[in-house]
């Protein structure tokens, strides 16, 4: 088998098998010409091209998201390292270990006026677990073993992104029949730690408690064991709060978090009815701005958080974090626990089922409008699928309609940007064996539409496009609207449309202006198909916003 002949780049190469990362996204180029040879000629590797290195790092993050296992990202020397920032950080605050592995000049280069160099040493390490800065010098085989163990064994028992540096000194193309062994050292997964002080203090706080709320970030789908869904939900001083991102089903939940809480604000009684003794939260980041404006408001007595990685004190009054997973943490913890007597649970399920009534009522009636089509699209889509969705508006819409239970739901939530949405989608439909659509704002498809220039695309793969041609969220936020500065520089209109891009990638495209022709469309736009498919659907610009805000003020009434 070719190898590279640089020793270093073998090491490298080596270590990943060793660690069982089989999916290599490279981003081609020169300096990187080591690895690449040896990571493409290995058959170990599942190897990927991807030309823009910001969409090949989310690509990867995507693959990382659904297999939950590292995926490496390779790329050259130089500004292309700074291109896999955004999914860098998107990966270490929603715990996802992506490698980030670059190749860099030998340092005796970086400063003196060579092509093609900048100060590429520690430059993640703001949002990096481990940064491992390989030598290129003969001695440094036992430093850099121990710097390529550590570095991506923190990966795999964080869950978080790491990067590898490593020069490399020129001639870089050429290979060898030799073979270098990796002197590995297995990772350790982390174990759950449950204090047993902490612990016995939960206990007392949850059985003294009559109002007990659950509020449920991120998860992975079927994170949570079904004896404990049905637990929460029996008990009667429990109320279990969800969003769409939570992949948690079930009736007695609430999975309409802004709804209920506009809900209250009819009367600061409700308010008040709703603040919860206790709070135990789990799961990633929550989507809600409003549940956060209500618990930083109405502060519950404690706040218990429990998660094996990070313990965030997002309302300010965190009592304790349990470094465990929610599984191992209510198996602990239930023998101990007793139903409370409590009208808490039915007072809001009640008050679910009137919202919903109104809900209903008022999609019924509004015009063609990006209301009314997320509203349609959700209830076209097939079970069983993966739901990537984009940032603004989109997921804060995905948020007021009902999500099937079979569906399985996605969003970069760690920093909450529109960039490398699409890419993180594709390459979850790489990374998944289910079909996978993506939905989207405009801002966010054609700021990422470098995804598309992408040969590993499945056909199966789907794009749903709401243009308003704009910022839509911008006119739903605070904001003088008629300012003329306004429109120029928050919502910034366009007339794009994806088609040409569709063409070009050799794209199904589909274009919807109305309720007749999006009904029409979605009738057969999940039918099994040669090539991907996207539908774009136009909605009226200056209306969607106003659509919003009156169904939260009917809400409110």
């Amino acid at each position: 088998m070719k190898r590279p002949q640089i020793k270093l780049a073998q090491y490298v190469i080596e270590a990943c098998k060793a660690k069982q990362l089989k999916h290599i996204v490279i981003s081609p180029g020169s300096r990187n010409a080591p690895l690449t040879i040896g990571f493409a000629n290995d058959p170990y590797f599942s190897c990927y091209s991807i030309v823009d290195e910001r969409c090949a790092a989310f690509f990867a993050l995507g693959i990382a998201q659904q297999i939950q296992q590292p995926v490496a990202v390779v790329c050259t020397s130089g500004s292309a390292l700074l291109n896999y920032y955004p999914a860098f950080s998107e990966a270490f605050y929603s715990n996802i270990p992506l490698v980030v592995i670059s190749a860099d000049r030998p340092s005796s280069k970086i400063d003196i006026g060579d092509g093609q160099t900048i100060r590429q040493v520690n430059v993640l390490a703001n949002h990096s677990a481990y940064n491992a800065n390989l030598s290129d010098e003969a001695h440094s085989d036992k430093s850099n073993f121990y710097e390529l163990n550590r570095a991506l064994n923190t990966a795999i028992e964080e869950q978080l992104p790491v990067h590898i540096n490593v020069p490399f000194e020129e001639p870089l193309y050429l290979t060898t029949e030799e073979h270098y062994s990796f002197k590995n050292i297995a990772a350790k997964p982390q174990k759950p730690i449950i204090n047993e002080r902490k612990s016995t203090d939960f206990v007392k706080h949850w059985n003294d408690s009559a109002k007990k709320m659950v509020l449920v970030g991120v998860l992975a789908p079927n994170s949570v064991e079904a004896q404990y869904v049905e637990w929460l939900a029996k008990d009667p001083s429990v109320l279990v709060l969800t969003e769409t991102t939570s992949n948690l089903h079930h009736s007695d939940f609430i999975p309409y978090i802004d709804k209920l809480l506009t809900y209250t604000e009819r009367d600061p009684v409700l308010k008040e009815a709703l603040r919860p003794d206790l709070l135990l939260t789990f799961g990633g980041l929550v989507v809600s701005k409003k549940i956060k404006q209500f618990l930083r408001s109405y502060k519950p007595t404690y706040h218990y958080n429990v998660d094996l990685y990070k313990g965030y004190d997002s309302y300010f009054c965190l009592t304790a974090h349990f470094k465990a997973d929610i599984n191992t943490f209510l198996r602990e913890v239930i023998p101990n626990l007793v139903n409370v007597s409590s009208t808490y649970q039915q007072q809001w399920l009640e008050v679910k089922n009137e919202i919903q009534q109104i809900h209903l009522e008022y999609i019924s009636q509004i015009p063609f409008s990006d209301f009314k089509v997320y509203s349609e699209v959700f209830s076209n889509i097939p079970n069983d699928y993966i739901i990537q969705i984009s940032n603004s508006s989109a997921i804060r819409y995905a948020q007021l309609i009902k999500a099937h239970p079979s569906w399985k739901v996605f969003c970069n939530r760690g920093t909450s940007g529109i960039d490398g949405s699409m890419s993180t989608a594709i390459g979850a439909a790489v990374g998944s064996a289910s079909p996978t659509v993506f939905i989207t704002g405009d801002l966010s498809f054609f700021y990422d539409s470098n995804a598309l220039w992408n040969k590993y695309i499945p056909q199966d793969f789907r794009v749903i496009l709401l243009n308003n041609q704009g910022g839509g969220i911008f006119r739903i936020l605070p904001g003088d609207k008629a300012d003329p500065n306004f429109e120029y520089f928050f919502e910034t209109p366009h007339r794009l449309t994806a088609e040409h891009f569709c063409k070009m990638y050799g794209i199904s495209y589909q274009l919807a202006t109305n309720l007749s022709d999006l009904q029409k469309d979605l009738s057969n736009f999940f039918e099994v198909s040669e090539r991907p498919k996207l539908l774009e659907i136009h909605t009226p610009r200056k209306i969607n916003d106003k659509v919003l805000l009156k169904y939260f003020e009917v809400l409110k009434k």
